[in-house]
C-alpha cells in the first residue's frame, strides 16, 4: 500500500495536522469511495493507520451495513500484516468513530482496545445514534483532532450527510423535455423524448440513489418499471435495486410493472411531499430520485423539497402537450423559481444529441441575500 512521508514533527502550514496525517486522510477518502460499497444506509468510511514515523501501515473501509467498520478493518489488516497489537498508532478516519452498538460494536472501544494513541477524523458524526465518539476517546486519554479535509469527506457521503443534517432524504428531480419544455406530446406520447444516451445516463443516476419515486398518476398512465437496467435493458439484481416508491391515494392494478418483483416497492398513501419523505427517512433512505409527473414535481418544488435538478433537453419542438411542471402558480418573472447551473454536458452523437443540465434551486433566503 502507499507509504506516507515520515514527518512526525511536521505540523503542516497552519493546520495543526502533520503532512503524514494529511496524506493519510487523502488515502482514507480514496478507499472510502470504493465502488463496491453500496450507497446507504450507512456512510462510506475509510481509515488509514500511521506508525510513529508517519508511515501508512494499514487501511480499511466499511463495506456496508452489517460489515465491520473501517477502523476495525484497518486494525485487522495491521494485525494480519505485522502480528501483535497495533499499540501506539494513529488512526486517520474520514468520519468520527461511532460510539454505539448496532449490528457491530462501537469503533471507539475497538480503538481503545487496540491501544491507539491518536485519532484524526475529517467529518463529525451528526447522527445522534452514533455521535459522541470523539468525547469518549478523549475521556479515555486518546489525543483526538477533527476537521481535517472535512468538506471532502462530506462530499463522499453527500446524500447521507444531507439526510442526517436535515432529517429527510436528499431529493434529485429528473426530467426529460423538448426544447419548448414539453415532457409529452399533445396525444400523450412521451417515448422517446430523450435519446438512448440520456436514458442510459438516467439509469446510472438511478443506481446512485436508494429510492426512485413517482406518483400514482404517472404509474397508471405510463406503467413504468422504475428500476435500474443495464445496457441490454435487463434489470440489475434485486439486491442492487433502489426502492421503488409510488406516492398517492389511488390503488394500482395488480399487473402494474412497478409491482413486477424486479425491485422492492412501497406505496406511500399520501399526497404531501413532506409526509412521503418522512416515511422514506423512517425506512433509512437518504437519496430520492424523483421521476413523477408535472404536478408531483410542482408539489415538491413548491414545498422547497427539491435539492437538485437533472434535466435532459432534446433538440425537438412539440408545440403543445404536457408541460414539465404544472401548478406552480408563478405569475411574474419576479416570482420565478431560479436555478443555479452546476454542470452542462451533451449526450449522444450527431444531430440528436441531448443536453444534460445539473442544477440547484436557489432558495428564497438566498435570493433575498
Amino acid at each position: 500500500m502507499p507509504q506516507g512521508t515520515p514527518a512526525a514533527g511536521d505540523t503542516g502550514v497552519g493546520t495543526g495536522f502533520t503532512s503524514a496525517e494529511q496524506a493519510a486522510m487523502r488515502r482514507a477518502l480514496q478507499v472510502a469511495r470504493n465502488p463496491g460499497v453500496p450507497l446507504g444506509p450507512n456512510p462510506r468510511v475509510g481509515c488509514v493507520l500511521l506508525d510513529a514515523a508517519g508511515r501508512q501501515v494499514a487501511e480499511g473501509f466499511h463495506r456496508g451495513a452489517g460489515h465491520p467498520h473501517a477502523e476495525v478493518e484497518a486494525l485487522r489488516a495491521h494485525t494480519a500484516a505485522y502480528g501483535g497489537p497495533p499499540t501506539g498508532l494513529t488512526a486517520v478516519v474520514t468520519l468520527e468513530p461511532c460510539d454505539h452498538t448496532g449490528r457491530t460494536g462501537p469503533c471507539t472501544q475497538a480503538l481503545l482496545d487496540a491501544g491507539i494513541g491518536r485519532v484524526v477524523f475529517a467529518q463529525p458524526d451528526a447522527n445522534p445514534v452514533a455521535a459522541g465518539g470523539a468525547a469518549t476517546l478523549r475521556a479515555a486519554g486518546v489525543d483526538v483532532a477533527g476537521g481535517l479535509l472535512e468538506d471532502e469527506a462530506r462530499s463522499v457521503n453527500r446524500a447521507w450527510t444531507f439526510a442526517v443534517d436535515h432529517g429527510r432524504p436528499f431529493v434529485t428531480w429528473k426530467l426529460a423535455a423538448s426544447l419548448d419544455g414539453r415532457v409529452a406530446a399533445a396525444d400523450g406520447s412521451s417515448r422517446w423524448v430523450s435519446n438512448e444516451a440520456a436514458r442510459r445516463d438516467t439509469h446510472a443516476r438511478r443506481a446512485q440513489c436508494d429510492v426512485v419515486l413517482a406518483g400514482t398518476g404517472t404509474v397508471l398512465v405510463d406503467d413504468p418499471q422504475l428500476n435500474v437496467r443495464d445496457e441490454t435493458d435487463r434489470p440489475l439484481l434485486p439486491t442492487r435495486q433502489p426502492l421503488r416508491a409510488v406516492m398517492g391515494l389511488r390503488s394500482l392494478p395488480a399487473g402494474s410493472r412497478v409491482l413486477d418483483g424486479s425491485a422492492e416497492t412501497v406505496l406511500l398513501r399520501t399526497r404531501d411531499p413532506r409526509d412521503a419523505l418522512a416515511e422514506l427517512f423512517a425506512l433509512d433512505r437518504q437519496h430520492v430520485f424523483l421521476e413523477g409527473g408535472p404536478r408531483l414535481a410542482a408539489a415538491f418544488l413548491a414545498a422547497g423539497l427539491v435539492d437538485e435538478v437533472v434535466a435532459y433537453v432534446a433538440p425537438m419542438l412539440l408545440g403543445g402537450g404536457t408541460h414539465a411542471v404544472e401548478g406552480l402558480k408563478i405569475n411574474t418573472i419576479a416570482e420565478a423559481l431560479r436555478l443555479e447551473v452546476a454542470d452542462v454536458a451533451t449526450l449522444g452523437t450527431g444531430g440528436a444529441r441531448n443536453v444534460r443540465l445539473v442544477m440547484t434551486p436557489v432558495r428564497a433566503e438566498e435570493r433575498k441575500g
